[in-house]
């Protein structure tokens, strides 16, 4: 059986016989009577009923253009958008833990190409998710950190799925809060200080391991905590509750608002987790497309004036 079959039985129902379809397919109807013949034989049905009036279909011949149809649609709608001339557009996405950052270079990096062509697409979501969605090819770039806390877990599970991670930056932790917090005048804020204030964190799933938190230093016992699933819920808990959350510190203004601030985190004692490396993953073995490379370029260069 082929498409040209099915396309040949499809056209011969539409037009009422071999005749007239013959014609619409700009063939000679000896050839036409001979693939059909053939498929009726493969299948093992007769599809058509022919007359001197012309050809009808038969029972088993209505449910197996209803059938054909569907096929010869799929066949029409993948050459459309993969076929020579097709509209096919190129896709790319990313899948990133909850940083501005990645925000903001990825606003820059789809500027520079007409979205008219391309499909773009980026995911704020959990830490698991990152990982899943470059695993599946859904995303090509997922951001996410290592600490020595989570690095051992995060490794095998990245290292499981073929997956590479490529280190951007590290850095210290610091208090988020707004800027009419009780604290924000402080030079830097120790853990005790903090105790009076709940701690925010993105919530990652019920069956999600604690190794997959956002937020550095997770390990520590707040006795004061609240979960929220985006950084616009977060932030307006900020102002509301004066909440707080740990972070890298590095924050884009431009899309936060200017009513936050990030204050240096003093751990009194170099913890084992109180710096991050935030990095990219991608597929091992694959190479980047153009898009995934300005947007590496462009996450490293705004990294870059944000530490000077």
């Amino acid at each position: 059986m082929t498409l040209q079959q099915l396309h040949y039985a499809i056209t011969i129902s539409k037009a009422g016989s071999f005749n007239k379809a013959a014609e619409m397919l700009y063939i000679a109807q000896p050839s036409l009577t001979s693939a059909i013949r053939d498929l009726e034989k493969e299948v093992g049905i007769t599809i058509f009923h022919r007359s001197g009036r012309g050809a009808s279909l038969t029972n088993d011949g209505v449910e197996f253009i209803a059938y054909a149809r569907q096929v010869y649609d799929h066949y029409e709608t993948l050459m459309q958008k993969y076929g020579k001339g097709g509209n096919l557009k190129k896709k790319f996405g990313i899948s990133t833990q909850h940083y501005s950052f990645a925000v903001k270079t990825f606003v820059e990096m789809v500027k520079q190409f007409n979205t008219a062509e391309y499909e773009f697409a980026i995911r704020e979501t959990q830490t698991r998710e990152v990982i899943e969605d470059v695993n599946m090819m859904k995303s090509e770039i997922g951001i996410l950190y290592l600490s020595d806390f989570n690095r051992k877990v995060i490794t095998k599970l990245l290292k499981a799925n073929d997956l590479v991670f490529h280190k951007l930056i590290e850095c210290k932790a610091y208090v988020y809060l707004w800027k009419g917090h009780p604290l924000a005048s402080c030079s830097s804020i120790r853990f005790e200080q903090l105790e009076p204030y709940p701690c925010l964190s993105f919530e990652q799933g019920s069956n999600s391991s604690f190794y997959f938190a956002e937020e550095i230093l997770s390990t520590n016992e707040y006795p004061r905590t609240i979960k929220a699933n985006d950084r616009a819920t977060m932030l307006n808990l900020m102002i509301g509750l004066n909440g707080y959350t740990l972070c890298s510190g590095i924050i884009c203004e431009e899309l936060n608002g200017t009513d936050y601030a990030a204050i240096p985190f003093d751990p009194e004692t170099e913890e084992a987790d109180s710096r991050m490396e935030i990095g990219y993953i991608m597929k091992k073995n694959v190479l980047p497309s153009r898009m995934a490379e300005l947007y590496i370029e462009e996450m490293k260069h705004y990294l870059e004036r944000c530490t000077v």
